[in-house]
């Protein structure tokens, strides 16, 4: 073989490679809001496909809101968290479908023990395209939900969202045991075997 050939192979090869990497490097971004953030970061980082999970705050007025702001229930703010997943590996009607099932969507500004409107449900589409995905999948979960009661949880364009204080990423990780005694205390597993029987997550 040439050297000509050979390096003629080599440029194939590499831009393969390069192709390659660009599609698996490529991310896109989920905003859900179901109640405690804590919780919906446990939740979704189990799901394969996920990259990270951000906690913060999203769908009030105030820019850079503390979580002193938010808890006070005065700045319009939900307690969310921003999913960065690989669509090659997680679809977001996938995360749509896995989010339901970690929520009460029958409760309006409350979740388990949390109440007010910090800890309303929501998914907060980032473009066109997500807000339908959003739309048709609440229509689904109508017509299916194993529960009488309505479904509440808002849809909504989103607007900024700001990360929460460092102390609350991760969370269940650095605090392990106070986090488990919260969300058991808080009997959040509990209502979501009542509500969704063997489709609520383990």
């Amino acid at each position: 073989m040439s050297a000509a050939m050979r390096a003629a192979l080599a440029a194939v090869w590499l831009g393969a490679a390069a192709g390659a990497w660009a599609q698996s490097a490529k991310t896109e971004t989920a905003i859900f809001a179901g109640g405690c953030f804590w919780c919906v970061e446990a939740d979704f980082d189990k799901v394969p496909g996920v990259i990270s999970t951000t906690s913060g705050y999203i769908g009030g007025k105030v820019p850079n809101p503390t979580y002193q702001q938010v808890s006070a229930k005065t700045t319009g703010h939900a307690e969310a968290v921003e999913i960065v997943y690989d669509p090659s590996k997680v679809s977001y009607a996938q995360l749509l479908e896995h989010f339901w099932r970690t929520i009460d969507p029958t409760t309006k500004d409350r979740q388990f023990c949390d109440s007010g409107t910090p800890y309303r449900t929501a998914i907060f589409a980032l473009d066109g395209t997500q807000l339908k995905a959003a739309q048709a999948s609440l229509a689904a979960l109508e017509k299916s939900k194993p529960f009488p009661e309505p479904i509440v949880t808002q849809i909504a364009l989103a607007g900024p969202f700001y990360a929460a204080e460092d102390y609350h990423q991760d969370y269940y990780k650095k605090n392990p045991v106070r986090y488990q005694y919260y969300r058991t205390s808080c009997g959040r597993d509990a209502r979501l075997k009542q509500l969704w029987g063997a489709k609520a997550p383990s």
